[in-house]
């Protein structure tokens, strides 16, 4: 496929780029997913977070492989057609990374938002009709901003990250001199199975890792850039992720985590901090779930227009269709409210968990493949290739063991995306014999 020159285009800065990541990763992370990985992982959160940051770090080296190769605002997805000669793979992989990295992530982190502002709006309870009211106006909010375009984003994105660091770090030093060392002995840990099983959710902590791959055709020298901006974003998130993690299960027993949900985070500031230390978590949680939609409606812009381009997805996804020129980000925004209103925070976590990584998975695979065109490391793309398959297998085999709801769901969702492609390319292939 090809691509525009990235410079001739470029309207985001490696700084926004980098906090383009954060944002991404941290409404995800902390506010929608601690208590639910408290449920598997127990007081040993923080180990899962370390480990899933490192996971996330090799798989963000496949990444930058491809874009300082192939610099693209289509991301992971125009990578697999470079690294996959088989269309149907491409396309099913493109439809599953579309729905999870984008849409579920994008839904999931909606959802939270939702419950933190039905909270503080009304004392609402999480998941009712006003939670999922507050998520849907996001969403729209969220789409506003990306139509705007990326100068706009880029200063949002810096001011909403560069406050959260500042309200994180308030959380940090004000909460770890109340930590409880006993909270978090090695004696109060789960088995090394449900710690393993734990880092392909926490993982999903680390999804927004993918978006700055997105912003290969918006950045002036993505291959300088790119490097800098994936690494320098994963590395402050995992430490932001270790800390609050051991802030949080230092402070409070995990049944108080895990009965929390969404919560969890402004919860823990309540014995150090007080009621206004609440409210400060719980308005932080409103900037940072608010960033991450921001980031995945963003990241949708290029995916679904590249993927378009290419003819993987209907011409609708691209500009220039009855749609207009926002085509593939509205029907974006619509997938995302649609899911909102079905699907509870647990749910989306684990369904895009596992799909999520296997997707990733194949990247791995391609850049292993590909390591001499990329000039990348055998050694490098072979770890990414075996933790993030051996992480896969361990969580589908426990899904199905813990979890058999969640397990069909996902089932589900990748019959969902063959079954799409398969009717959207026959549907191609029908147009072009009348031709």
């Amino acid at each position: 496929m090809s691509e525009p020159a990235p410079a001739a285009t470029a309207r985001l800065t490696v700084r926004g780029a980098v906090v383009l990541g954060i944002g991404a990763m941290v409404g995800a992370g902390i506010f929608a997913l601690l208590g639910q990985a408290g449920a598997v992982a127990g007081s040993a959160v923080w180990i899962s977070f370390l480990l899933a940051g490192a996971m996330s770090a090799t798989l963000g080296y496949t990444l930058v492989k491809f874009a300082m190769r192939w610099p693209s605002s289509g991301g992971l997805i125009v990578y697999l057609e470079h690294g996959f000669a088989s269309r149907r793979l491409v396309g099913v992989a493109a439809w599953l990374g579309y729905l999870t990295a984008i849409v579920v992530v994008g839904a999931m982190v909606a959802a939270s938002f939702g419950d933190y502002a039905a909270v503080l709006l009304a004392d609402a309870p999480p998941g009712g009709w006003l939670s999922k009211l507050c998520a849907a106006a996001l969403v729209v909010l969220g789409t506003w901003v990306t139509v705007a375009g990326p100068r706009l984003i880029d200063r949002v994105q810096t001011a909403i990250v560069g406050l959260l660091l500042v309200v994180f770090a308030v959380f940090v030093v004000g909460t770890l001199p109340h930590v409880d060392a006993a909270l978090l002995a090695p004696s109060t840990y789960p088995g090394v199975d449900d710690i393993v099983a734990s880092i392909a959710l926490t993982f999903f902590a680390f999804l927004g890792f993918a978006v700055i791959s997105f912003s290969g055709g918006d950045l002036a020298e993505p291959r300088r850039e790119l490097p800098v901006a994936m690494y320098a974003s994963l590395a402050i998130t995992t430490a932001l992720y270790v800390a609050v993690a051991i802030a949080v299960f230092g402070t409070l027993p995990v049944d108080e985590v895990v009965a929390a949900g969404p919560t969890a985070l402004a919860v823990a500031a309540e014995p150090a901090l007080g009621q206004a230390g609440f409210v400060m978590m719980a308005c932080a949680a409103l900037l940072a779930t608010a960033s991450t939609v921001t980031a995945m409606l963003y990241g949708s812009v290029g995916l679904c227009a590249a993927l378009a381009s290419s003819g993987t997805f209907p011409r609708a996804f691209g500009p220039g269709t009855r749609l207009g020129r926002h085509g593939g980000l509205l029907i974006t925004a619509a997938l995302t409210v649609a899911l909102v209103t079905v699907l509870s925070v647990g749910a989306l976590a684990s369904v895009g968990s596992a799909v999520s990584l296997a997707v990733f998975l194949l990247v791995a695979v391609a850049a292993f493949r590909l390591r001499s065109e990329l000039n990348a490391s055998p050694v490098l793309t072979a770890v990414a290739v075996a933790v993030s398959g051996f992480v896969l297998v361990w969580f589908v085999v426990d899904l199905y063991t813990s979890d058999r709801r969640s397990f069909w769901a996902m089932i589900v969702l990748i019959g969902l995306a063959v079954v799409v492609d398969e009717a959207w390319t026959r549907r191609r292939r029908a147009a072009d014999s009348r031709r």
